[in-house]
């Protein structure tokens, strides 16, 4: 018993203090393979918790990594937030003459349905398409987006909350099971012009083709692949954008940064965590380090200089106590990149740790418009 307990003790302080080490530790090796046994791990916790030593041994664990100092030489402060004031979940009508609705909102709604049922947006946005995302939420929750066509018809909507009604059943934590049920075969591929591009296939997402409709249904890993955000998209809309990645501008650039700012928010009030404010200081060095990397076309938390994440930040006169770093590249939105970050263990932990009250987004366009995403968080 003593052996089991000495095991379990350092896998789990292992485990539950990677977000102090594994952040700084992917500046030298790729510690992806980390995703897997994290997963494990957390299998494991889950089976063995309840038995008594167990859970004392945890206790005890979690006790001891959290009186642990993200920086030596200074003490993690409590964030500054008031309390997020909880809202309750509207009232979903079943779609009687559409296929998906979110907040009973349907693509063609006209926007003063829109207006009167949302009321007005937080905030209006570049989006890949060359429309804009009006982003709807209270305290980032009932959070949503939509885009309008010019005739100020409905032509996308997108979702991470528990705000879908459909005529086929699913909704926000149906299993992939179900969805697929339901919805038939996703597609394998959309043509742009000449070229047939091919749809992601890692089981993270699926899209359908449903009545001219794009329906991508994205799937939480860590949540036993149940749905965690729908995307609505009007093939007239998809049209619009002649390739896999939008054109490139500087309202698209401002648009992903703070549709990812917002979206981080929404995923972290959906999973009880303070949301952070943005911070135009550390955006700068996010910024900074998506362009390096864009232009001399790398992919890493150090940049050429051998710098790390928090070695940018102290340049740049950013003092923390906690700091942390996401990177994504290559996804066409900012909503492929966030559920992305979200289905790494990693990201994940970094993107929903509590400590954190500060964020700034950076988000720069190599010369096949790909996005690169660069996340830095950090507390005073």
């Amino acid at each position: 018993m003593r052996y089991i307990k000495t095991i379990l003790t350092i896998l789990f302080a292992a485990y539950l203090s990677s977000p102090l080490w594994e952040e700084p530790a992917k500046d030298y090796v790729d510690v992806s393979f980390l995703d897997a046994i994290d997963a494990q791990v957390i299998k494991g916790y889950e089976f063995l918790k309840g038995q008594p030593f167990i859970e004392n041994t945890i206790t005890d664990i979690s006790n001891a990594v959290a009186s642990i100092p993200a920086k030596l030489t200074k003490s993690v402060s409590e964030p500054d937030y008031e309390p997020v004031n909880q809202v309750d979940k509207p009232t979903l009508a079943t779609p009687t003459d559409g296929l998906f609705s979110v907040h009973n909102i349907q693509i063609g709604d006209k926007m003063e349905t829109v207006s009167e049922e949302l009321g007005k947006a937080k905030r209006t946005t570049t989006n890949e398409y060359g429309s804009e995302w009006h982003t709807f939420h209270t305290d980032y929750q009932n959070f949503m987006m939509v885009s309008f066509d010019e005739s100020a018809r409905v032509n996308g909507l997108f979702t991470n909350n528990d705000l879908i009604a459909s005529s086929y059943g699913v909704k926000l934590n149906s299993s992939k099971t179900e969805v697929q049920e339901a919805l038939g075969d996703p597609i394998k591929q959309i043509k742009k012009g000449n070229i047939n591009y091919i749809m992601n296939d890692d089981g993270e997402m699926d899209t359908f083709l449903i009545e001219n409709v794009y329906v991508t249904v994205f799937y939480d890993v860590h949540e036993n692949n149940t749905v965690t955000a729908f995307q609505i998209i009007s093939d007239s809309l998809e049209d619009q954008k002649p390739a896999l990645y939008g054109e490139t501008s500087e309202a698209l650039q401002q648009g992903f940064e703070f549709q990812l700012f917002d979206l981080t928010n929404a995923a972290r009030v959906h999973h009880k965590v303070p949301p952070v404010r943005w911070e135009s200081t550390i955006r700068g060095t996010a910024y900074k380090h998506s362009l390096e990397m864009a232009d001399k076309n790398y992919f890493s938390h150090t940049n050429l200089s051998g710098q790390s994440p928090f070695d940018r930040m102290s340049v740049d006169g950013i003092d923390y106590s906690v700091a942390g770093e996401n990177l994504a590249y290559g996804q066409s939105s900012s909503i492929f990149a966030h559920e992305g970050l979200m289905n790494s263990i990693g990201h994940r932990k970094v993107l929903l740790k509590s400590d954190f009250t500060l964020l700034g987004v950076g988000v720069a366009f190599n010369n096949e418009n790909q996005p690169y995403y660069t996340e830095n968080f950090y507390t005073p």
